[in-house]
């Protein structure tokens, strides 16, 4: 490891931004959280060296850009012991952050690429957090999974892909009354009438499109929040990279 990111995460303010930014997204807080999170950027960054988890690497900007934002749906998230699902999970954004804050829900982080899902594994040790399982497989696999198909009261999806396709690899995940949270950039309007169909399909409706700001990022951000209405037809999600090369 470099000697200038070696201890980049042991500079002064760390730890009162992400205070600060809790505060102002209204979510309660307190320090073995706050030690979490940054234990969670430091082994992220460590990680990030060797394999390319993600281009956010200066610790300010991963609190900001990465943690503060996956945060944003906390507030839609039911209360209580909910099983929640991240689909392609990547580096942990949104599942693990999620988890972190609430503790007392049961995430499963579906990642099919293994130095991801590696580092997932990691960081669940390391932080020795209970209630998380980490599945090396493509979502296109695990929604056909008994025990995970239509299983879970929320699903995630923070990939930079279209909604048709992420709502194929997440609704299907996705239990009748449930919700899927897709976070998105600021213009969706187009993005969402267009999947429209997709959706009906898949046996969800856009039930809200929330606008949201990250406290210290300029750039808007949008949840499209997804409630499932229906059983998704047996036939979804097609074979893996279908949804990707031929969207509904």
């Amino acid at each position: 490891m470099s000697a200038g990111n070696k201890g980049a995460w042991d500079r002064p303010g760390l730890r009162e931004l992400l205070r600060a930014g809790f505060q102002e997204l209204g979510v309660a807080i307190n320090d073995e959280v706050l030690t979490l999170f940054l234990r969670y950027g430091r082994e992220l960054t460590r990680w990030n060296e060797r394999f390319n988890l993600t281009a956010i690497t200066e610790p300010e900007e991963v609190i900001r850009k990465h943690f503060l934002d996956a945060l944003t749906a906390l507030p839609w998230l039911p209360p209580g012991r909910v099983r929640l699902v991240d689909v392609g999970s990547g580096a942990g954004l949104p599942g693990l952050a999620l988890k972190i804050a609430r503790p007392d829900i049961e995430v499963t982080l579906i990642e099919s690429v293994k130095k991801k899902a590696d580092f997932l594994r990691h960081a669940v040790g390391l932080l020795d957090l209970a209630g998380v399982e980490v599945r090396q497989e493509r979502a296109e696999e695990s929604g056909h999974v008994l025990g995970l198909r239509e299983a879970f009261a929320v699903a995630t999806g923070r990939a930079v892909a279209p909604l048709p396709v992420l709502a194929e690899l997440a609704l299907p995940l996705v239990g009748v009354g449930g919700l899927f949270i897709a976070y998105k950039g600021a213009r969706v309007e187009e993005e969402v009438n267009g999947a429209g169909g997709a959706l009906a399909l898949l046996g969800g409706s856009v039930a809200k499109v929330v606008g949201v700001s990250v406290p210290g990022v300029d750039e808007k951000r949008t949840l499209v929040l997804v409630r499932k209405v229906a059983p998704t037809p047996a036939a979804y999600p097609r074979r893996a990279g279908q949804p990707n090369k031929k969207p509904l």
